[in-house]
Parts: C-alpha cells; structure tokens; sequence
C-alpha cells in the first residue's frame, strides 16, 4: 500500500510539473497583458477621430477575444513622432503597441532634421492594416475650360505652359505635396506648389477656384467628385481602387508619359518597440490578422474608402524599408524640411 501511494504521489507531482512547464512556456510566448491582466496600449500619434484613429479603435473592439483589453491612447504631436518615440522606448513585451502610419516611418525621417527614433532598428513590424488611396482632382471648371480630360491631357497642357498650373496641399511634407512632387519628377513638368494649414483649406480652395489641382484623399475628396464640382482624373495607387473601380490609376496613363511605376498612398500598420520575442509578434500578427478579414472590419474599411492590407510581419517589414527609401528622394526633391 505505502509503495502504490508512492507511486500515486510521484505520478501527480510528475504530470503538475509537466502542466506547469506547458503554461509557461505558453506565456513566454502570450503578450504580457495576457499574463498580468493589464490591457495592451496601442498608441495611436494623431488626435483622435481621423481615419487611422476610428481603424485603432475597430481593431481593439475585434481583438479582444484573442489578446484581451485593448485601450487606444492618442499621443499627438510632431507629425506622429511623439506617439512613435513613447513606443520605441516601451519595454518590449508586447503590451505597448503604435499604428505607426507612411508619416512616422517613412516621411519624417526625411522631412525632420532630427527625429528621436529610427523607424527600423527601433520597432518591430506586427502588420500592415490599411491602405488609404489618394486621388488626383481637379476644379471642374478649370479642367472643363483647359479641356483636360485624362491624365495625358494634364501632362501635354503642363509640357506647354510650365509653370501655369498649380497645386495645393496640407502642407509642406504633406501626402498631397510629396505626391505631388513626385508627378512632377516623373512626368517632367513644372507646377507651382501651394501650401495650406491643413487638408480642408486645401481643398476648400480648389473648389472655389484658388488653385488648379490637387493630390487629395480619395474619402475626403469623394462627396466633391459625386456632386461634380471636382473632376477625378486618376488614383495615385498602382492599380485602381475598389472604392472607385470608373477611376483609373495614374500608372495606366501611356508608357510615353513616364508613369508606369506611380504608386503613392497613404498606410497605415502596427508596430511594437524592437526585440519583441517571435512568439509573441506571431500572436499578436494573428489576432490583427484575423481581426482585419473579418466581414465587420472590411465592411468598416470600405466606408472610410480604405483598403484592408494584412501581411506578415517579414512583409510588412520589407515594405517600411522600401517605403523608407522611395520618400528619401521625393522628400529632397521636394526641399521641405520641418523641425
């Protein structure tokens, strides 16, 4: 009897042990709010409201059952750069996330003289969430009386009369201004940038005439388009957007043109502060992921004319490096400079 309850006691100590050494090795790889309770941060470095912010929040809605409590916290200021800093400077544990956008870790680094982060040694890529395609428009009227039509008629006025057109933007350093200049350079024509405090100026400006041209946000610009006081002449990305299929992409324009490679969008993805272990970059990719191929989420994604674009980490990563480098010349070419 004493030997069978030996046997017992050895067996269940043996099988606890073996119980205890699978729950951690599980939690290693878990997100430490998983472990502790304590919900996950993601960061969102723009006031709240905008696009990229209603997204954050859809995702923290849909996650939850996978990583538990997920609270948006708005850190704005400096283009996205002070959000983007309190990330890459959080313990890397998978509990302080950021939605880091083409701003924080592509433009800025160029555009800002010094930036308190490097936007790759210092995250690690979870996904890419959303692409947000921009849209080449003009004044109705104005395209109407230069009898502008099509992306080549632009480019042919422009080859005649440099330096008549002119085109707002948001900024200096702004999707609309770098997108702009990028035109320019491949298209080989000149145009007058003019700056704005801000989309809404931008545009209000083009509508009434101020300027000629602008390279706007398809969701902003939309409601214009449909009502006829702006004439959408092409989508920046490379291919057309489901939002608006009638709207060709600039790229399509004649190989003559030189804008066969024209790709330019907002985006938009969640990073972690560099060093997060593979388990649980791997847990939180799935999450998002699943989250950003649900019915709810794309259906959400459509109403703010936005792509949903998950990605593994490996791609998502490639893709920052590749958007890095492409903003270094625009950027310079462009001249701006913030700081």
């Amino acid at each position: 009897m004493k030997t069978s309850s030996t046997h017992k006691t050895r067996r269940l100590l043996t099988l606890s042990a073996l119980s205890l050494a699978t729950g951690l090795s599980l939690l290693a790889g878990a997100p430490a709010q998983a472990q502790g309770n304590k919900p996950i941060r993601l960061v969102v470095p723009y006031a709240p409201g905008g696009p990229l912010d209603i997204v954050a929040r859809a995702l923290a809605e849909r996650v939850k059952d996978k990583l538990g409590v997920v609270i948006i916290e708005n850190k704005a200021g400096a283009g996205g750069n002070i959000g983007a800093d309190l990330v890459a400077k959080a313990a890397p544990d998978g509990q302080t996330l950021v939605m880091g956008a083409v701003a924080t870790h592509a433009i800025n680094p160029w555009l800002f003289s010094k930036i308190p982060y490097d936007p790759i040694r210092d995250f690690t890529p979870i996904t890419l969430v959303a692409r947000v395609p921009n849209v080449l428009v003009m004044n109705t009227e104005t395209a109407q009386r230069l009898k502008i039509e099509s992306v080549a008629d632009l480019v042919a006025y422009a080859k005649k009369n440099p330096g008549k057109l002119n085109y707002g933007s948001g900024g200096n350093g702004s999707a609309g201004h770098l997108a702009g200049e990028m035109f320019k350079a491949q298209a080989g024509v000149f145009m007058t940038h003019i700056p704005y405090s801000g989309g809404n100026p931008a545009q209000l400006a083009l509508v009434s005439g101020q300027v000629d041209l602008n390279f706007d946000n398809l969701a902003s610009a939309s409601a214009n388009i449909k009502s006829g006081k702006l004439k959408a002449l092409a989508v920046t990305t490379a291919k057309r957007s489901p939002a608006q299929p009638e709207t060709p992409a600039i790229a399509e324009s004649p190989a003559a043109l030189g804008l066969s490679k024209f790709d330019i969008n907002t985006w938009f993805g969640i990073f972690g502060p560099a060093k997060l272990a593979p388990e649980t970059v791997k847990t939180l990719n799935a999450a998002f992921v699943e989250a950003l191929n649900s019915p709810e989420m794309k259906s959400r994604m459509a109403a703010l004319m936005a792509e949903p674009a998950p990605s593994t980490p490996e791609q998502f990563g490639a893709f920052v490096k590749s958007e890095l480098a492409k903003y270094e010349g625009v950027v310079k070419r462009s001249g701006a400079k913030l700081d």
